[in-house]
């Protein structure tokens, strides 16, 4: 399941991308896969480096290809790359999670070449009013959300640290009743029968890619949507380091 959009963040063949707070992976191998680029997954949580790693030696494998990538332990604070080095940044799901959020995208300004682009997304402001008041477990989380973000409010972060907001889109409006039911029905219950019932059906859904629920979320999230993405180009004469 992605969130980023490739076409609007546009990875050219020779690109160098780094997918920051990767996770298992899913946006570094779409990266892969889109164009004859360099990737860097980068993730604070070791298991996640390994997967990734493990999932891109699996993919050159299956085509035989021996491309350049690279997937490191780090923490996005404070990154061990050189000034001006990445054409794309994709910070997906990631910010909500750190305390010192304006110190990581200067971090991205840093390593951003002049003409660079910043994908970032978070999840939307509504959808996580409502979960945050369900349940106090769904923020009281190691590891768990932190703050909740207006649109404007992230705007304005990015613009007061060098970049220009150039697209916003929202996604995942059929995830939003996933967590309402993981709130209701206890957050750390997710086999519950009613809440594993609907993940079924989200998993059938990236599955399949059937058409009608294609076209039913696309029309939900504009305004229903669970995250909301920005993408940004670096402004080389406000803001940043």
């Amino acid at each position: 399941m992605l969130t980023i959009n490739y076409d609007i963040l546009g990875i050219h063949d020779g690109d160098v991308v780094l997918d920051a707070g990767c996770g298992e992976g899913r946006h570094s191998i779409k990266a892969y896969q889109s164009a004859h680029c360099t990737v860097c997954a980068l993730d604070i949580e070791q298991k996640n480096a390994v997967m990734t790693k493990y999932l891109l030696t699996l993919l050159d494998e299956e085509n035989g290809n021996h491309g350049k990538w690279l997937s490191l332990r780090g923490n996005a604070v404070s990154m061990p790359f050189p000034n001006d080095c990445f054409d794309k940044v994709i910070c997906s799901e990631v910010l909500e999670h750190i305390p010192d959020d304006r110190q990581v995208i200067h971090e991205f300004r840093r390593i951003l070449k002049s003409d660079g682009v910043l994908a970032v997304s978070v999840p939307s402001y509504f959808s996580e009013t409502i979960y945050w008041t369900l349940s106090r477990q769904y923020y009281n989380q190691p590891g768990g959300h932190i703050r909740k973000y207006r649109l404007k409010q992230l705007i304005s972060i990015l613009r007061d640290s060098g970049f220009d907001v150039f697209n916003i889109h929202h996604e995942h409006a059929l995830h939003v009743p996933y967590w309402f039911l993981r709130c209701l029905f206890g957050i750390n219950r997710e086999k519950a029968f009613i809440p594993s019932l609907y993940h079924r059906f989200l998993v059938w859904d990236i599955e399949t890619g059937a058409k009608p629920v294609r076209f039913l979320e696309k029309a939900l999230n504009p305004a229903f949507g669970k995250s909301v993405v920005l993408y940004a180009r670096k402004n080389m004469t406000t803001g940043g380091q």
